[in-house]
């Protein structure tokens, strides 16, 4: 298609570390660009030394970095040093997108602020991914948002304790907030025939994606309490039933319609017109009461007849999986991407789930 031919001509430099950064490089060279991912030759990215037990500890390549360094050229330039510095000018000279996630500071420190690299190209966009906004100087990793955009209070049950997601969710959604700048700007520049800079905050990015639980708070005062899997404004809704061949499911009923198709496909038509579960808000002021009585009904059923008979009726339930269930999956085996890196053969998921229709 048109668009992405053009994306293929794109030359994009990643000066970024870490996931957010290099996950949007990794994005542009999924679709074809000629993306170059240049590293520090002392400190590379640090992701390269995040490794589980199981690694080898001399290989300069891990699991981790590998999520987020696919289809890329790598190159290493000390840009404090003048001569690697007007290698750096060079590659600029031509580039269309530049990705940094440096320290308030770093760019004066380095000569590679936006003015400069403009003056030398004026049609590159700089993409620019901060912890804490421009004007902040804290260092910031994905742990340290979650704990102070809300996310950790929220997510856990009351006897945990604030948990940490186990994924770094505000990197991915930063990730995907500068994609969409980057997007726009490219866009412009088609008019413009003029580059841009684009900067996405960890912190902002985080706060943006508080979505309905910071509307409830907005509107109503209603603080988002640790209630596990549990939806504040839906029952049954994250619930976790057991069935009999020791499977964990859990529904999503979103409406009285499903909970009405819910209840008659286990046989127990009645409590759609119980006056404790008639509509979604007497559902939610009566939840644990309504969980113990599915309980006791789903215990005496296999899992698979349950999903099929809610998969028939077009009722949201699903089997909870561990990691290695979901990529026993086709589904989930078609989204892997595979990759040699210094010898290492590397695998990761795309970053890219949406599809374009072929030519």
């Amino acid at each position: 298609m048109k668009i992405l031919n053009s994306i293929k001509e794109l030359t994009v430099i990643e000066l970024s570390t870490v996931l957010a950064g290099p996950s949007v490089g990794m994005f542009f060279a999924e679709l074809g660009a000629k993306v170059i991912k240049i590293e520090h030759p002392s400190l590379p990215d640090v992701t390269r030394t995040w490794k589980l037990p199981i690694e080898k500890s001399e290989s300069n390549v891990s699991a981790y970095f590998s999520s987020v360094n696919y289809g890329k050229t790598y190159l290493t330039l000390d840009l404090s040093i003048e001569n690697q510095h007007k290698d750096f000018l060079k590659l600029i000279q031509s580039a269309d997108i530049l990705l940094t996630n440096f320290k308030r500071g770093d760019d004066k420190k380095l000569n590679i602020q936006s003015s400069f690299l403009h003056g030398i190209n004026p049609k590159l966009i700089i993409g620019k991914i901060s912890g804490f906004g421009d004007d902040s100087d804290r260092v910031a990793y994905d742990l340290i948002l979650q704990a102070e955009s809300g996310f950790m209070s929220m997510n856990g049950t009351k006897d945990s304790g604030p948990v940490k997601m186990p994924v770094a969710l505000i990197d991915v959604l930063a990730g995907h907030q500068l994609k969409e700048g980057i997007l726009l700007a490219l866009m412009e520049r088609q008019l413009s025939g003029k580059g841009a800079e684009v900067s996405v905050s960890l912190y902002d990015a985080a706060v943006c994606s508080l979505a309905n639980q910071a509307s409830n708070y907005l509107m109503t005062g209603h603080i988002a309490q640790r209630i596990g899997s549990l939806h504040p404004n839906i029952a049954p809704y994250g619930e976790l039933f057991q069935t009999k061949d020791e499977k964990t499911i859990t529904f999503a009923i979103g409406s009285d319609k499903h909970f009405d198709k819910l209840v008659t496909s286990l046989n127990h038509s009645e409590l759609a017109n119980d006056e404790r579960f008639l509509h979604n808000q007497q559902r939610l002021a009566n939840r644990s009461i309504l969980s113990e009585i599915l309980q006791s009904i789903i215990v005496h059923l296999p899992s698979r007849e349950i999903l099929t008979m809610m998969n028939n009726q077009n009722v949201p339930c699903a089997e909870v999986k561990s990691i290695d269930a979901v990529f026993s999956d086709q589904s989930a085996q078609s989204l892997i991407l595979e990759e040699n890196i210094n010898g290492i053969n590397t695998k990761r998921v795309r970053t890219t789930a949406f599809k374009f229709p072929h030519d």
